[in-house]
């Protein structure tokens, strides 16, 4: 089986429609690892096109939030502001989608969620220690999270020491019997100054994983976001994967 990998994609439907435009013919079932909205101005828009397609979901803290699952304190002002405007615009029909999305499900080998195995929908693994303290809230041999927009794997080793790996694009990346961590980037709101639509490809037959880019038209993206006044800062930083 070969899996679409995707996460964080915030409402941005012109970097969704790009992604999956490059994946084309190369998926079978998608793997949605949660915020499919917040930020961006197309929250429906992404709902709907995701369910066109064979997947399974996983809930984000955006989604959350839309909801009114979190405390919107919690977030900083444009994202708050982004939320707000998200859940005025929001269809019941999304909303009952949003609403009914696991935090956290088991495929097989694979644990997913969208922040973490111990904290699934708010704690960001951006370093070793986090890293290694969640090896211990898995039993599989990986565990797929998105969350902090950035592309990395972190492999447990014997010792109990944590090694990160770097994005290696376009080239298949063997899954051996080491644990790992993957997080595939996000679709939407890239964060680690590159700012093209980040995702990857599970192949569960050859079991490899393969990190993948695409630029997308940002600039569709932003003035969709300008006409519903969205933050002049979420707008900008599409420009410069930030």
């Amino acid at each position: 089986m070969r899996y679409l990998v995707i996460s964080d994609i915030h409402g941005n439907l012109s970097a969704f429609q790009t992604v999956l435009q490059d994946a084309e013919g190369e998926f079978d079932f998608i793997w949605c690892l949660g915020d499919v909205v917040g930020y961006g101005p197309d929250p429906n828009e992404c709902v709907a096109l995701l369910r066109q397609h064979p997947h399974r979901c996983l809930s984000g803290n955006h989604d959350w939030a839309v909801l009114g699952r979190l405390d919107l304190s919690t977030f900083n002002d444009d994202a708050r502001n982004a939320i707000a405007w998200a859940q005025g615009v929001l269809s019941d029909e999304s909303r009952s989608y949003l609403e009914a999305l696991p935090s956290l499900a088991v495929e097989n080998d694979f644990t997913l969620t969208h922040a973490s195995p111990r904290h699934p929908v708010w704690e960001y693994i951006t370093d070793r220690y986090t890293a290694q303290v969640n090896f211990g809230h898995f039993e599989t041999d990986y565990c797929l999270v998105g969350h902090t927009h950035v592309p990395i794997v972190f492999e447990e080793l014997d010792d109990n020491e944590i090694m990160t790996h770097a994005p290696v694009y376009a080239q298949p990346l063997p899954l051996n019997s080491a644990r790992l961590i993957i997080n595939p980037g996000s679709v939407g709101q890239p964060r680690d100054h590159d700012p093209r639509s980040a995702y990857a490809i599970l192949d569960t037959d050859r079991m490899t994983w393969e990190h993948r880019r695409v630029a997308y038209p940002i600039a569709e993206t932003q003035e969709r976001m300008s006409d519903y006044d969205l933050p002049y800062r979420l707008i900008a930083r599409l420009d410069y994967g930030l």
